[in-house]
């Protein structure tokens, strides 16, 4: 019989909900070992939070994190909480030797990141950071073809992130507050997109060129119980609307970033485009199921872009074994799982199915997107230090 390990939860909203869903669903579809126990949630919200630890299996439920996150029965500490409170929550669970898995950006603020990397230098729990688009199967594999060589030298990479949820009438919420976001669609979105091309290509960016950061609406109604009653006021919006920028790779490549949540017509549309002297990789979140695939060879009057269908495990589709028969799709919430998966494995002293990030790899795409801000800001390249973090 596999090991159990207690998982505590720091929040229950939008990404307290997946984790949950994930927590929940990986033994069912995983052969884990250890296997999570849903053991504390811990909310704000005290009228909220019963009602969603009972509706997703929690045994116990708090508002007081630091209890949770030290207690002696918790093994792992999963913070999905907003950013401005990610390190203060990971660092004590550090320091009490759990491991410690936290939602992307590492943390609000690049002084934040750094701490949270050398704390788990000092502690014996491992780390982890839920960039989950690596688990989406796709893109896993897309990471395999690269690392094979199947591309040659990378010579250009684009990645945008395009969403259109922050319009004018969206409210003053959390994320457009930067003193607890740290920032827009840039820590939102571009993060994402950073930490997959570096994931996918194997290559570090080295410098950013050039940066534009914008803010287009710069007010936003009150939320009702933040002051005034819903649409009675408005507030300032002090986080970036739009960050997009160059960059270069330490291959000699070079890559464009773009993050919006004003992309008018577009909702989820994470999409890269790899381009190699022997070939080319594309992807759309949007289709997640599917890979584009160009490869130089043969004639080149048949020569022409494949789209993959990644969902056949026994063909060697990342994860698509632990799901369903080919072609039956999978979607969002299978990427939480599938990290759950690797996560649990890792902890148990096993390989997971691709690379994790943790602390100090998540510390490197958060110095990426410190180097954007600085470069739109300052109106000058800027290089980006390489990983210095490393584990006792």
């Amino acid at each position: 019989m596999a090991d159990r390990i207690n998982v505590a939860l720091l929040g229950s909203k939008f990404m307290g909900r997946a984790h949950s869903n994930a927590w929940s669903q990986v033994g069912k579809f995983f052969d884990v070992d250890p296997s999570p126990t849903l053991h504390t949630v811990v909310a704000r919200n005290t009228a909220e939070l019963a009602t969603f630890a009972r509706n997703w299996g929690w045994q116990h439920s708090t508002t007081d994190w630091h209890q949770a996150v030290t207690s002696g029965e918790v093994g792992l500490v999963d913070v999905a909480t907003p950013n401005d409170v990610h390190a203060e929550a990971a660092i004590a669970a550090l320091e009490a030797g759990k491991h410690v898995a936290c939602e992307k950006p590492l943390a609000g603020t690049l002084a934040d990141a750094e701490a949270m990397a050398t704390a788990a230098t000092q502690s014996p729990g491992r780390t982890f950071v839920w960039f989950n688009y690596r688990r989406v199967p796709a893109i896993a594999f897309a990471h395999r073809m690269v690392a094979s060589g199947v591309l040659g030298r990378i010579y250009h990479v684009r990645a945008v992130y395009l969403q259109s949820w922050g319009g004018p009438d969206t409210p003053l919420l959390w994320r457009f507050q930067g003193d607890v976001a740290g920032s827009g669609a840039h820590g939102d979105l571009n993060a994402h997109i950073i930490d997959a091309v570096r994931f996918v290509t194997g290559e570090e960016i080295v410098s950013v060129e050039g940066a534009i950061e914008h803010t287009f609406i710069e007010e936003r109604a009150l939320i009702e119980g933040a002051g005034a009653s819903a649409g009675d006021a408005k507030g300032r919006s002090t986080v970036d609307d739009t960050v997009m920028f160059l960059a270069r790779m330490s291959g000699g490549g070079v890559a464009s970033f773009e993050a919006t949540r004003l992309a008018t017509g577009y909702h989820n549309a994470n999409r890269f485009e790899i381009h190699g002297e022997r070939g080319a990789l594309r992807f759309n979140m949007e289709r997640m199921n599917e890979l584009g695939v160009y490869v130089i060879d043969g004639e080149g009057s048949t020569q022409g872009w494949t789209t993959i269908d990644v969902t056949r495990g026994d063909d060697g589709h990342p994860y698509a074994s632990a799901w369903w028969p080919p072609s039956h799709a999978v979607g969002y919430e299978h990427t939480f799982v599938n990290q759950a998966a690797d996560i649990l494995t890792v902890i148990g002293g096993g390989e997971p199915a691709v690379p994790l990030p943790d602390f100090t790899d998540a510390l490197q795409t958060q110095r990426i997107m410190q180097a954007a801000i600085d470069s739109a800001r300052e109106h000058t390249p800027v290089a980006i230090a390489k990983p210095r973090v490393t584990r006792d």
